[in-house]
């Protein structure tokens, strides 16, 4: 199962870690897997090319554990108040469409989210 603990503080979405292999098919055949992939380089990519802004990110291809910490969703750290409701509105977009994804994939799929200050 792959589980993905989204974090925000204030309301504010500003990371997300996901750990684990969803089960649903064999590595390489899983379709569950790849969207999942798919969608959160997506968020990565758009945070720090699209929005030119800093995201701390790591990716570890043994375990599949992935941790995303975008600081400039935080208005508190980013001067663009605007940039930063975009990058939160856009990891918010992710958990509910992860969200969507669960209702269909509830066995192999875990979503959640949690208050935690940036660290």
């Amino acid at each position: 199962m792959t589980k993905v603990v989204f974090y925000k503080s204030n309301g504010i979405y500003w990371g997300f870690e996901e750990q684990g292999h969803s089960g649903f098919a064999s590595s390489g055949d899983d379709i569950l897997c790849s969207a999942i992939s798919a969608m959160t380089m997506l968020v990565i990519n758009a945070i720090e090319i699209s929005y030119d802004s800093e995201v701390d990110y790591n990716i570890d291809e043994e375990t599949t554990n992935i941790s995303v910490k975008a600081r400039s969703a935080l208005p508190c750290y980013e001067k663009d108040e605007k940039k930063s409701y975009a990058i939160s509105g856009l990891i918010k977009a992710y958990f509910y469409q992860l969200n969507d994804l669960v209702e269909e994939y509830y066995d192999y799929l875990d979503v959640e989210v949690i208050e935690k200050d940036f660290e």
